[in-house]
């Protein structure tokens, strides 16, 4: 089987589970809500309005990495993926294809999540977002596309190693809504590249830190190619 089939097959997949099509809302419907009610606080020194208007984001991603997750352990419940592989017995082309109907869905739905998080939070900042500029805004749309992606795709790639959704998530939840902050207040310069904190940098305003807003997706990207790398090795060599 060609790339092609595989990506139809794949992509048939996950767009018929309910429960990964739910996810996909999840990602826009909390990404949206926290957004709102970060508009709502405006008091700091550090207020940025831009991290304000795409705050909802950090939630936003619990709902990312859970649909990535989700769509390859789905593979390791009842014999699934001995039936994937008979349909595409190149392990490594099937896991690429499978990356690729992730990716593929996050993405798009990222930049509307991108597009309303920021109508969202410009409107609940009222007058305080008047300082933002189009190229800001149009940064931070992008940023939360490729960002969501990139998250979703980091949980893919370490639940095909895993081999295990629930495990995967009992790793990245508690990392990105604990260990991540607590990092992050001990240590500015390790959290800098930590693969949540390093991708966020797209939605500041301005930023002190070692990484730029691209330079720091670029870290996310490359913990994502880790992950990735290490389930395709998973996916190849271990029985299926």
């Amino acid at each position: 089987m060609t790339f092609a089939p595989a990506f139809h097959a794949e992509w048939i997949k996950i767009r018929t589970l309910r429960s990964l099509v739910g996810g996909l809302c999840g990602v826009l419907l909390a990404t949206a809500l926290f957004s709102a009610i970060a508009g709502l606080d405006t008091e700091g020194e550090d207020f940025d309005p831009l991290f304000s208007a795409f705050f909802g984001v950090s939630f936003g991603q619990i709902a990312a990495i859970t649909f990535g997750a989700q769509a390859v352990s789905a593979e390791f419940q009842g014999g699934a993926l001995r039936v994937s592989l008979a349909a595409a017995p190149d392990r490594l082309r099937w896991f690429a294809a499978k990356a690729v109907a992730i990716a593929v869905p996050v993405l798009a739905v990222g930049l509307i999540t991108g597009v309303v998080s920021l109508a969202v939070g410009k409107a609940a900042l009222g007058t305080k977002a008047s300082g933002l500029s189009w190229s800001e805004g149009l940064r931070g749309v992008v940023g939360c596309g490729i960002y969501l992606m990139l998250m979703a795709l980091f949980a893919a790639g370490l639940a095909a190693a895993l081999r295990s959704g629930v495990a995967t998530l009992s790793i990245l939840i508690p990392f990105l809504l604990i260990v991540s902050f607590v990092v992050g207040s001990a240590s500015a310069g390790v959290a800098d590249f930590l693969p949540d904190k390093a991708g966020q940098v797209v939605f500041h305003e301005t930023w002190d830190g070692a990484l730029g807003p691209w330079t720091g997706l670029a870290v996310t990207g490359a913990w994502t190619a880790v992950a990735l790398a290490a389930g395709a090795w998973s996916i190849r060599r271990r029985d299926a």
